[in-house]
């Protein structure tokens, strides 16, 4: 009979890979809408007009949606500079530290601000 350790790994890889699954499959389709079907004018009139994205952004359906956007987003991409910078040669302890610190620190900032800019938001 095999025995297995116990394992944080999973709790550390979920928001990665969900951030990953994010970053691949819903903000290519938000770029495009925003960023190339909007400025083409190939929308419908007023589709993306302030009143309908506030309205949207107001509910808490939507500022969960919106967190669950970028939220995973955010933590995939401080993980992925974390990982290159250790390939482009941050190899000792104290620099592997600091790279952890300043990646993981920048998206816990910015998980706290966006939180607190959709709780601002009415």
């Amino acid at each position: 009979m095999t025995h297995y350790h116990k394992s944080s790994k999973p709790l550390v890889w979920l928001p990665f890979a969900a951030g990953g699954v994010t970053s691949a499959m819903v903000l290519p389709v938000l770029m495009l809408i925003t960023g190339i079907l909007n400025p083409l004018g190939l929308l419908p009139d007023g589709a993306l007009s302030y009143e309908r994205v506030h309205a949207v952004v107001a509910h808490p359906l939507g500022k969960l949606v919106l967190l669950g956007v970028l939220l995973p987003s955010l933590w995939h991409g401080a993980h992925r500079f974390r990982c290159t910078l250790q390939d482009l040669g941050v190899s000792s302890h104290g620099g592997r530290q600091m790279v952890m610190l300043g990646c993981y620190g920048f998206g816990f900032l910015f998980t706290i601000l966006a939180i607190a800019a959709l709780a601002a938001i009415w």
